[in-house]
């Protein structure tokens, strides 16, 4: 039997049940889902520096954005008040498209 020990979407049971598949899995404590989607965050960014394509690329970056999303939710964010914090910080610090590399500061203290 390959173990795994990684949280997964919620319709992978009804995939693996389809495929005739014998499987466990568990539900997880507060505690244990928090640490579980933090792993599971790092793994799918180093996923996505992984991939090759921009089809594995979008792919990796929509189970990023899926996993910020459930950790939103999991602390009691909705996805627009999400949204919202996102847009108000880009209009008050824009984003980054503009590709700027900061260098260096010098305080005028120093």
């Amino acid at each position: 039997m390959k173990r795994y020990n990684k949280l997964i979407r919620d319709k992978i049971p009804q995939m693996l049940d389809a495929k005739s598949v014998s499987y466990e899995v568990r539900e997880l404590d507060h505690e244990q889902y928090m640490k579980k989607l933090n792993e599971k965050l790092e793994e799918e960014l180093d996923e996505y520096r992984l991939a090759t394509t921009i089809e594995e690329q979008i792919e990796e970056l929509a189970d990023f954005v899926e996993v910020a999303y459930a950790i939103a939710a999991h602390k009691g964010i909705s996805i627009e008040h999400f949204e919202t914090v996102r847009i108000k910080k880009k209009e008050k610090r824009g984003g980054f498209e503009k590709k700027l590399l900061l260098i260096s500061t010098e305080d005028s203290s120093d």
